[in-house]
């Protein structure tokens, strides 16, 4: 029932934007007083679907103004303006152990959001919307170009912000989970970085490789590295280092001990500086698999690996000497992660760096009740998802930790701090202080 003489109408401002923009959602000709269920639906590239809700009460006018009233229950509750994007899960019936990623980083992100009398929890498909709107969210600005990059043996996705340049460049690696993960970069590139998606970890890459090694020494990452400073768009001094989970054990390995690679400032989250770093890089998966007997799973049998490298090694040659850090290092830590020992290699690195005497180049940013997948704003929560662990050869379903609010409110506030990082170091002169 909606007031007298006029239908409900809903409006999303803006209603095309990037994902990590946050949008303002308002219901109005409702009565006042009248209790409404909002909806989020939208489906995946895999064709799954992912779903969120909250309850609302409309005010003495008859209006819902998401950005200023609380949810009163359900995915989410309190004053969560983006609460219909980061609580999205799976909607009921879906396949088991699903997690949100975004493949064709050209194609928006299409939400429908809905609003329904009463308070609902379940059979939103079977219930009759009082109104709905869609709203397009996207990892590429208008004008950022995509290119696929095959060069010198290198294999990844380059994204150039529109204009001539030059601009500052980021080399954006992902993790162990493998293949090519575009989207990071292509926000990356919305806020004015070039930004190399680097495929490092796959099969493409490991067949050219002539001891299929997947991480193929320094010279993949050198030889990478390179091409982007030597891309006309890119301002060669200004090139910085983002990796998670294993990329953040490749970006400080690299960075520390490689003659080639010099970036202007580095961004390492969820990930550890253990590993032994007098044996090639890909000793540190033969690491992983060495310690695979350390790995454990809780009550509903979801992989917990963050064992691997605990206890932290007192000896120097099975970790990162990150007193050779020459540049600003930014570390994000997920205090429930459950993948790697994110929280205990942090306090390592702060000792070792505290040490030697360059402790002021690193900032670390802690956040309690974060799990390991700490991605770009407003991204699904993924507690656990189904993965296959190259350890063992098999697909289980990796715990990855977190609680949905403070994951998110960590996703939230660590791509704003990261932003503002990239933005002093690789836009300002040298010299600048690392602190946030």
């Amino acid at each position: 029932m909606a007031g007298k003489g006029s239908c409900p109408l809903i409006t999303i401002q803006p209603s095309r934007g990037l994902i990590d923009e946050k949008f303002q959602i308002t219901v109005k000709n409702l009565l006042p007083g009248q209790a409404v269920t909002l909806h989020s639906l939208t489906q995946s590239e895999d064709s799954d679907f992912w779903e969120a809700f909250g309850h609302y009460v409309s005010d003495g006018k008859g209006t819902v103004k998401v950005a200023e009233d609380v949810s009163l229950g359900g995915s989410y509750d309190g004053l969560e303006p983006m609460g219909l994007l980061w609580s999205m899960k799976p909607a009921p019936g879906s396949r088991p152990g699903l997690r949100f990623r975004k493949t064709d980083v050209c194609t928006p992100v299409v939400v429908r959001i809905a609003v329904y009398t009463g308070h609902i929890g379940d059979g939103f498909t079977e219930a009759s919307a009082l109104a709905h709107a869609v709203t397009e969210r996207s990892y590429m600005a208008p004008g950022v170009r995509r290119t696929d990059i095959r060069q010198s043996g290198v294999r990844g996705t380059l994204f150039v912000p529109l204009g001539p340049g030059p601009f500052p460049a980021v080399l954006d690696m992902w993790g162990g989970g493998g293949g090519l993960v575009e989207y990071r970069s292509a926000l990356l590139a919305s806020h004015g970085y070039v930004s190399l998606a680097l495929d490092y970890y796959s099969t493409q890459v490991m067949e050219k490789s002539p001891d299929n090694d997947p991480s193929l020494g320094y010279e993949y990452f050198e030889t990478a590295f390179t091409i982007l400073q030597d891309h006309p768009q890119v301002a060669s001094d200004r090139v910085a280092l983002l990796g998670l989970c294993f990329g953040t054990a490749v970006a400080l390995r690299v960075t520390a001990y490689s003659a080639v690679i010099n970036p202007r400032c580095v961004v390492c989250i969820s990930g550890s500086h253990v590993q032994p770093v007098k044996e090639p890089i890909s000793s540190i998966r033969a690491e992983m698999q060495k310690n695979y007997y350390k790995f454990r799973c809780d009550q509903n049998n979801h992989l917990i690996t963050r064992d691997m490298f605990l206890p932290v090694p007192p000896d120097p040659s099975k970790k990162v000497d990150v007193g050779r850090l020459k540049c600003p290092l930014l570390l994000i830590v997920g205090e429930d992660d459950q993948s790697w020992p994110t929280a205990e290699s942090a306090e390592d690195i702060e000792k070792m760096m505290e040490t030697a005497g360059n402790r002021h180049l690193l900032t670390t940013l802690s956040y309690p009740g974060a799990g390991h997948l700490i991605e770009p704003p407003y991204s699904p929560h993924a507690y656990a998802s189904k993965m296959i662990v190259d350890q063992i050869k098999i697909k289980v379903t990796m715990l990855w930790g977190g609680e949905t609010k403070l994951h998110s409110h960590a996703q939230e506030d660590s791509w704003q701090k990261i932003l503002a990082f990239l933005d002093q170091h690789l836009y300002c002169s040298p010299g600048t202080s690392s602190h946030l």
